[in-house]
C-alpha cells in the first residue's frame, strides 16, 4: 500500500513537471503553402501524403505557413516572378529525427519540375546535410516555392537562422534549374546530375571565376551530349558562382547547427526515462 501511495505521488509530481504541449515533436515541422492551408480540402490532401509517407502523427508537430510575400521576396530578385496568395501550393515536412543523412521524398504525382535530387543539391548548397524532407502539393505545382518552406522548417527546428546570402544562393539554384527544365526540354535528372558534377569540380578547386565555371559546364555539356542554350549555361554559371561565393556563410551556419544535427535529442527529457525511474524507485522501496 505504501509503495502504491509513493508511486501515485511520483506520478503527480511528474505531471506537474511535464510542460503543456509536451507531446509536440520539436524535431518535426510542416510548412504549408498559404493557398493550401487556406483550403481545408487541399490541406487534407497534403496531410494524408505526410501521414502515409512519413508515418508521423501530424497532430503533434508544429506547422508554419509560407506566404506569397515570403516567396516573392526571393523569386522576384531571381526570376522577376511574382506569385499571388492563391498560387502557393507546395508544402513540406521536415523530420530531423531521421537525420543519418539528407533525404528528400517528392510526391512526383504533384510536383512537376523540381526533383528530390534538385532539392538535395540546393539544401547542401545551404549547408544542410541531414534530415528527411517530404514535399507535396494538393494540385500540380512546379515545387520551386517549397524550398523557402523547407529552409524555414530547419530554422524552426534548430533555432538557428540560415544567413540570407545562403538562402538566396540555394533558391537561385532551384529557380535557375526550374527555368532551364521548363524552357529547354532537358530532363530534370540530366540537369541535376550536371549541376552536381560541376559543383563538385568547382568546390574541389575552389573556383570562383565566372569564365572558368562556364568552361567547366561547357565541357560537361559537350561530353554528355546535353542540349541547353548558351544563355542557360551562363545562368547556371551565375548560380554556381553565387554558391561558391557564400561558402564562408555556409560554413558558419554548418558550425552553428552541427551539434544539434548530430544529436537531435536536445531536451534531455523523456517520458520513458521518467517511468523507468519511477519503476526502479518503487521497486527499491
Amino acid at each position: 500500500m505504501r509503495k502504491i501511495a509513493i508511486a501515485i505521488m511520483a506520478l503527480i509530481v511528474v505531471g506537474m513537471l511535464i510542460p503543456i504541449g509536451f507531446s509536440t515533436d520539436s524535431n518535426v515541422v510542416i510548412t504549408y503553402g498559404e493557398t493550401t492551408h487556406a483550403n481545408s480540402n487541399y490541406k487534407s490532401v497534403v496531410d494524408n501524403f505526410f501521414k502515409s509517407q512519413a508515418n508521423i502523427d501530424i497532430n503533434n508537430v508544429d506547422s508554419k505557413i509560407i506566404t506569397a510575400d515570403q516567396v516573392n521576396k526571393v523569386s522576384s530578385s531571381i526570376t522577376g516572378k511574382y506569385y499571388g496568395s492563391d498560387q502557393i501550393f507546395s508544402s513540406a515536412l521536415v523530420d530531423l529525427n531521421d537525420n543519418a543523412k539528407l533525404q528528400v521524398s517528392v510526391d512526383k504525382s504533384k510536383i512537376t519540375t523540381i526533383t528530390g535530387d534538385m532539392y538535395i543539391s540546393a539544401l547542401k548548397s545551404a549547408g544542410i546535410t541531414s534530415g528527411h524532407v517530404y514535399v507535396t502539393s494538393p494540385v500540380p505545382a512546379t515545387g520551386e516555392s517549397a524550398l523557402a518552406g523547407i529552409m524555414n522548417s530547419y530554422e524552426v527546428v534548430t533555432d538557428v537562422e540560415i544567413p540570407e546570402s545562403v538562402k538566396e544562393a540555394a533558391n537561385d539554384e532551384i529557380y535557375t534549374q526550374a527555368e532551364i527544365v521548363n524552357n529547354s526540354g532537358v530532363s530534370a535528372d540530366d540537369l541535376s546530375k550536371l549541376v552536381n558534377e560541376v559543383k563538385e569540380e568547382v568546390a574541389k578547386d575552389n573556383v570562383t571565376d565566372h569564365t572558368t565555371i562556364v568552361n567547366i559546364i561547357n565541357n560537361y555539356v559537350q561530353n554528355n551530349n546535353i542540349n541547353i542554350t548558351n544563355n542557360d549555361i551562363e545562368n547556371l554559371a551565375d548560380s554556381i558562382e553565387q554558391v561558391q561565393n557564400v561558402q564562408g556563410d555556409v560554413n558558419y551556419y554548418k558550425n552553428q547547427v552541427s551539434g544539434f544535427l548530430n544529436d537531435t535529442d536536445t531536451s534531455g527529457f523523456s517520458i520513458d526515462s521518467i517511468f523507468d525511474w519511477i519503476k526502479s524507485f518503487v521497486n527499491g522501496i
